[in-house]
C-alpha cells in the first residue's frame, strides 16, 4: 500500500532520490538529508503506515533485526562512539513525516549535537509512581 502523498512512499518509489544504503522487498534504508551525525540513516518499510500503531507486528519484527544488523555494520564501518535508536510516534513526540521509520544516529565522542536526545526529568510521587504503573500493567 502506498500513500501517493506521503514524502517517503516517493522515496521508495524512486520518485525523488536518494542515498540508498540498503534495499530489500520489505524496506529501503536511506541517508538522512538533514542528519544528526555522520551517517544517520532512516528504516523505511516499503508498506504505507503512519506509525507504530498501523505498522503489523511480523512489518516491526523485521525492522527490529535489520535496525540491529545495520547498527552493527555502522559501528565497524564508521567507527562511532555508540548508536541511536529513535522511532517518533505523533507531532508531539517529534514526528514529522507520518510514514513509520527508524533512525540510526551514529554518535561520535565530541560531536556537534552532543545534547541531540537530552530531556529534563520528571518528578512523581511514589503513590503517581504506583498508580501509573497499575494502570501500565498488561
Amino acid at each position: 500500500m502506498r500513500d501517493e502523498n506521503c514524502i517517503f512512499c516517493k522515496i521508495i518509489a524512486g520518485e525523488i532520490p536518494s542515498r540508498t544504503i540498503y534495499e530489500d522487498q520489505d524496506f529501503k534504508v536511506i541517508l538522512d538529508v538533514n542528519p544528526a551525525s555522520k551517517g544517520h540513516a532512516l528504516i523505511l518499510p516499503k508498506e504505507h503506515c503512519a506509525n507504530i500503531y498501523e505498522i503489523s507486528t511480523e512489518l516491526l519484527a523485521k525492522a527490529a533485526t535489520l535496525a540491529k544488523k545495520l547498527a552493527s555494520h555502522m559501528s565497524d564501518v564508521l567507527d562511532c562512539d555508540g548508536l541511536n535508536l529513535l522511532q517518533n510516534n505523533g507531532e508531539v513526540a517529534g514526528q514529522t513525516v507520518f510514514h513509520f521509520h527508524m533512525h540510526l544516529i551514529p554518535r561520535y565522542k565530541g560531536m556537534k549535537n552532543d545534547d541531540l536526545l537530552v530531556w529534563t526529568h520528571e518528578e512523581f510521587t511514589a503513590e503517581e509512581q504506583d498508580d501509573i504503573c497499575k494502570k501500565l500493567k498488561l
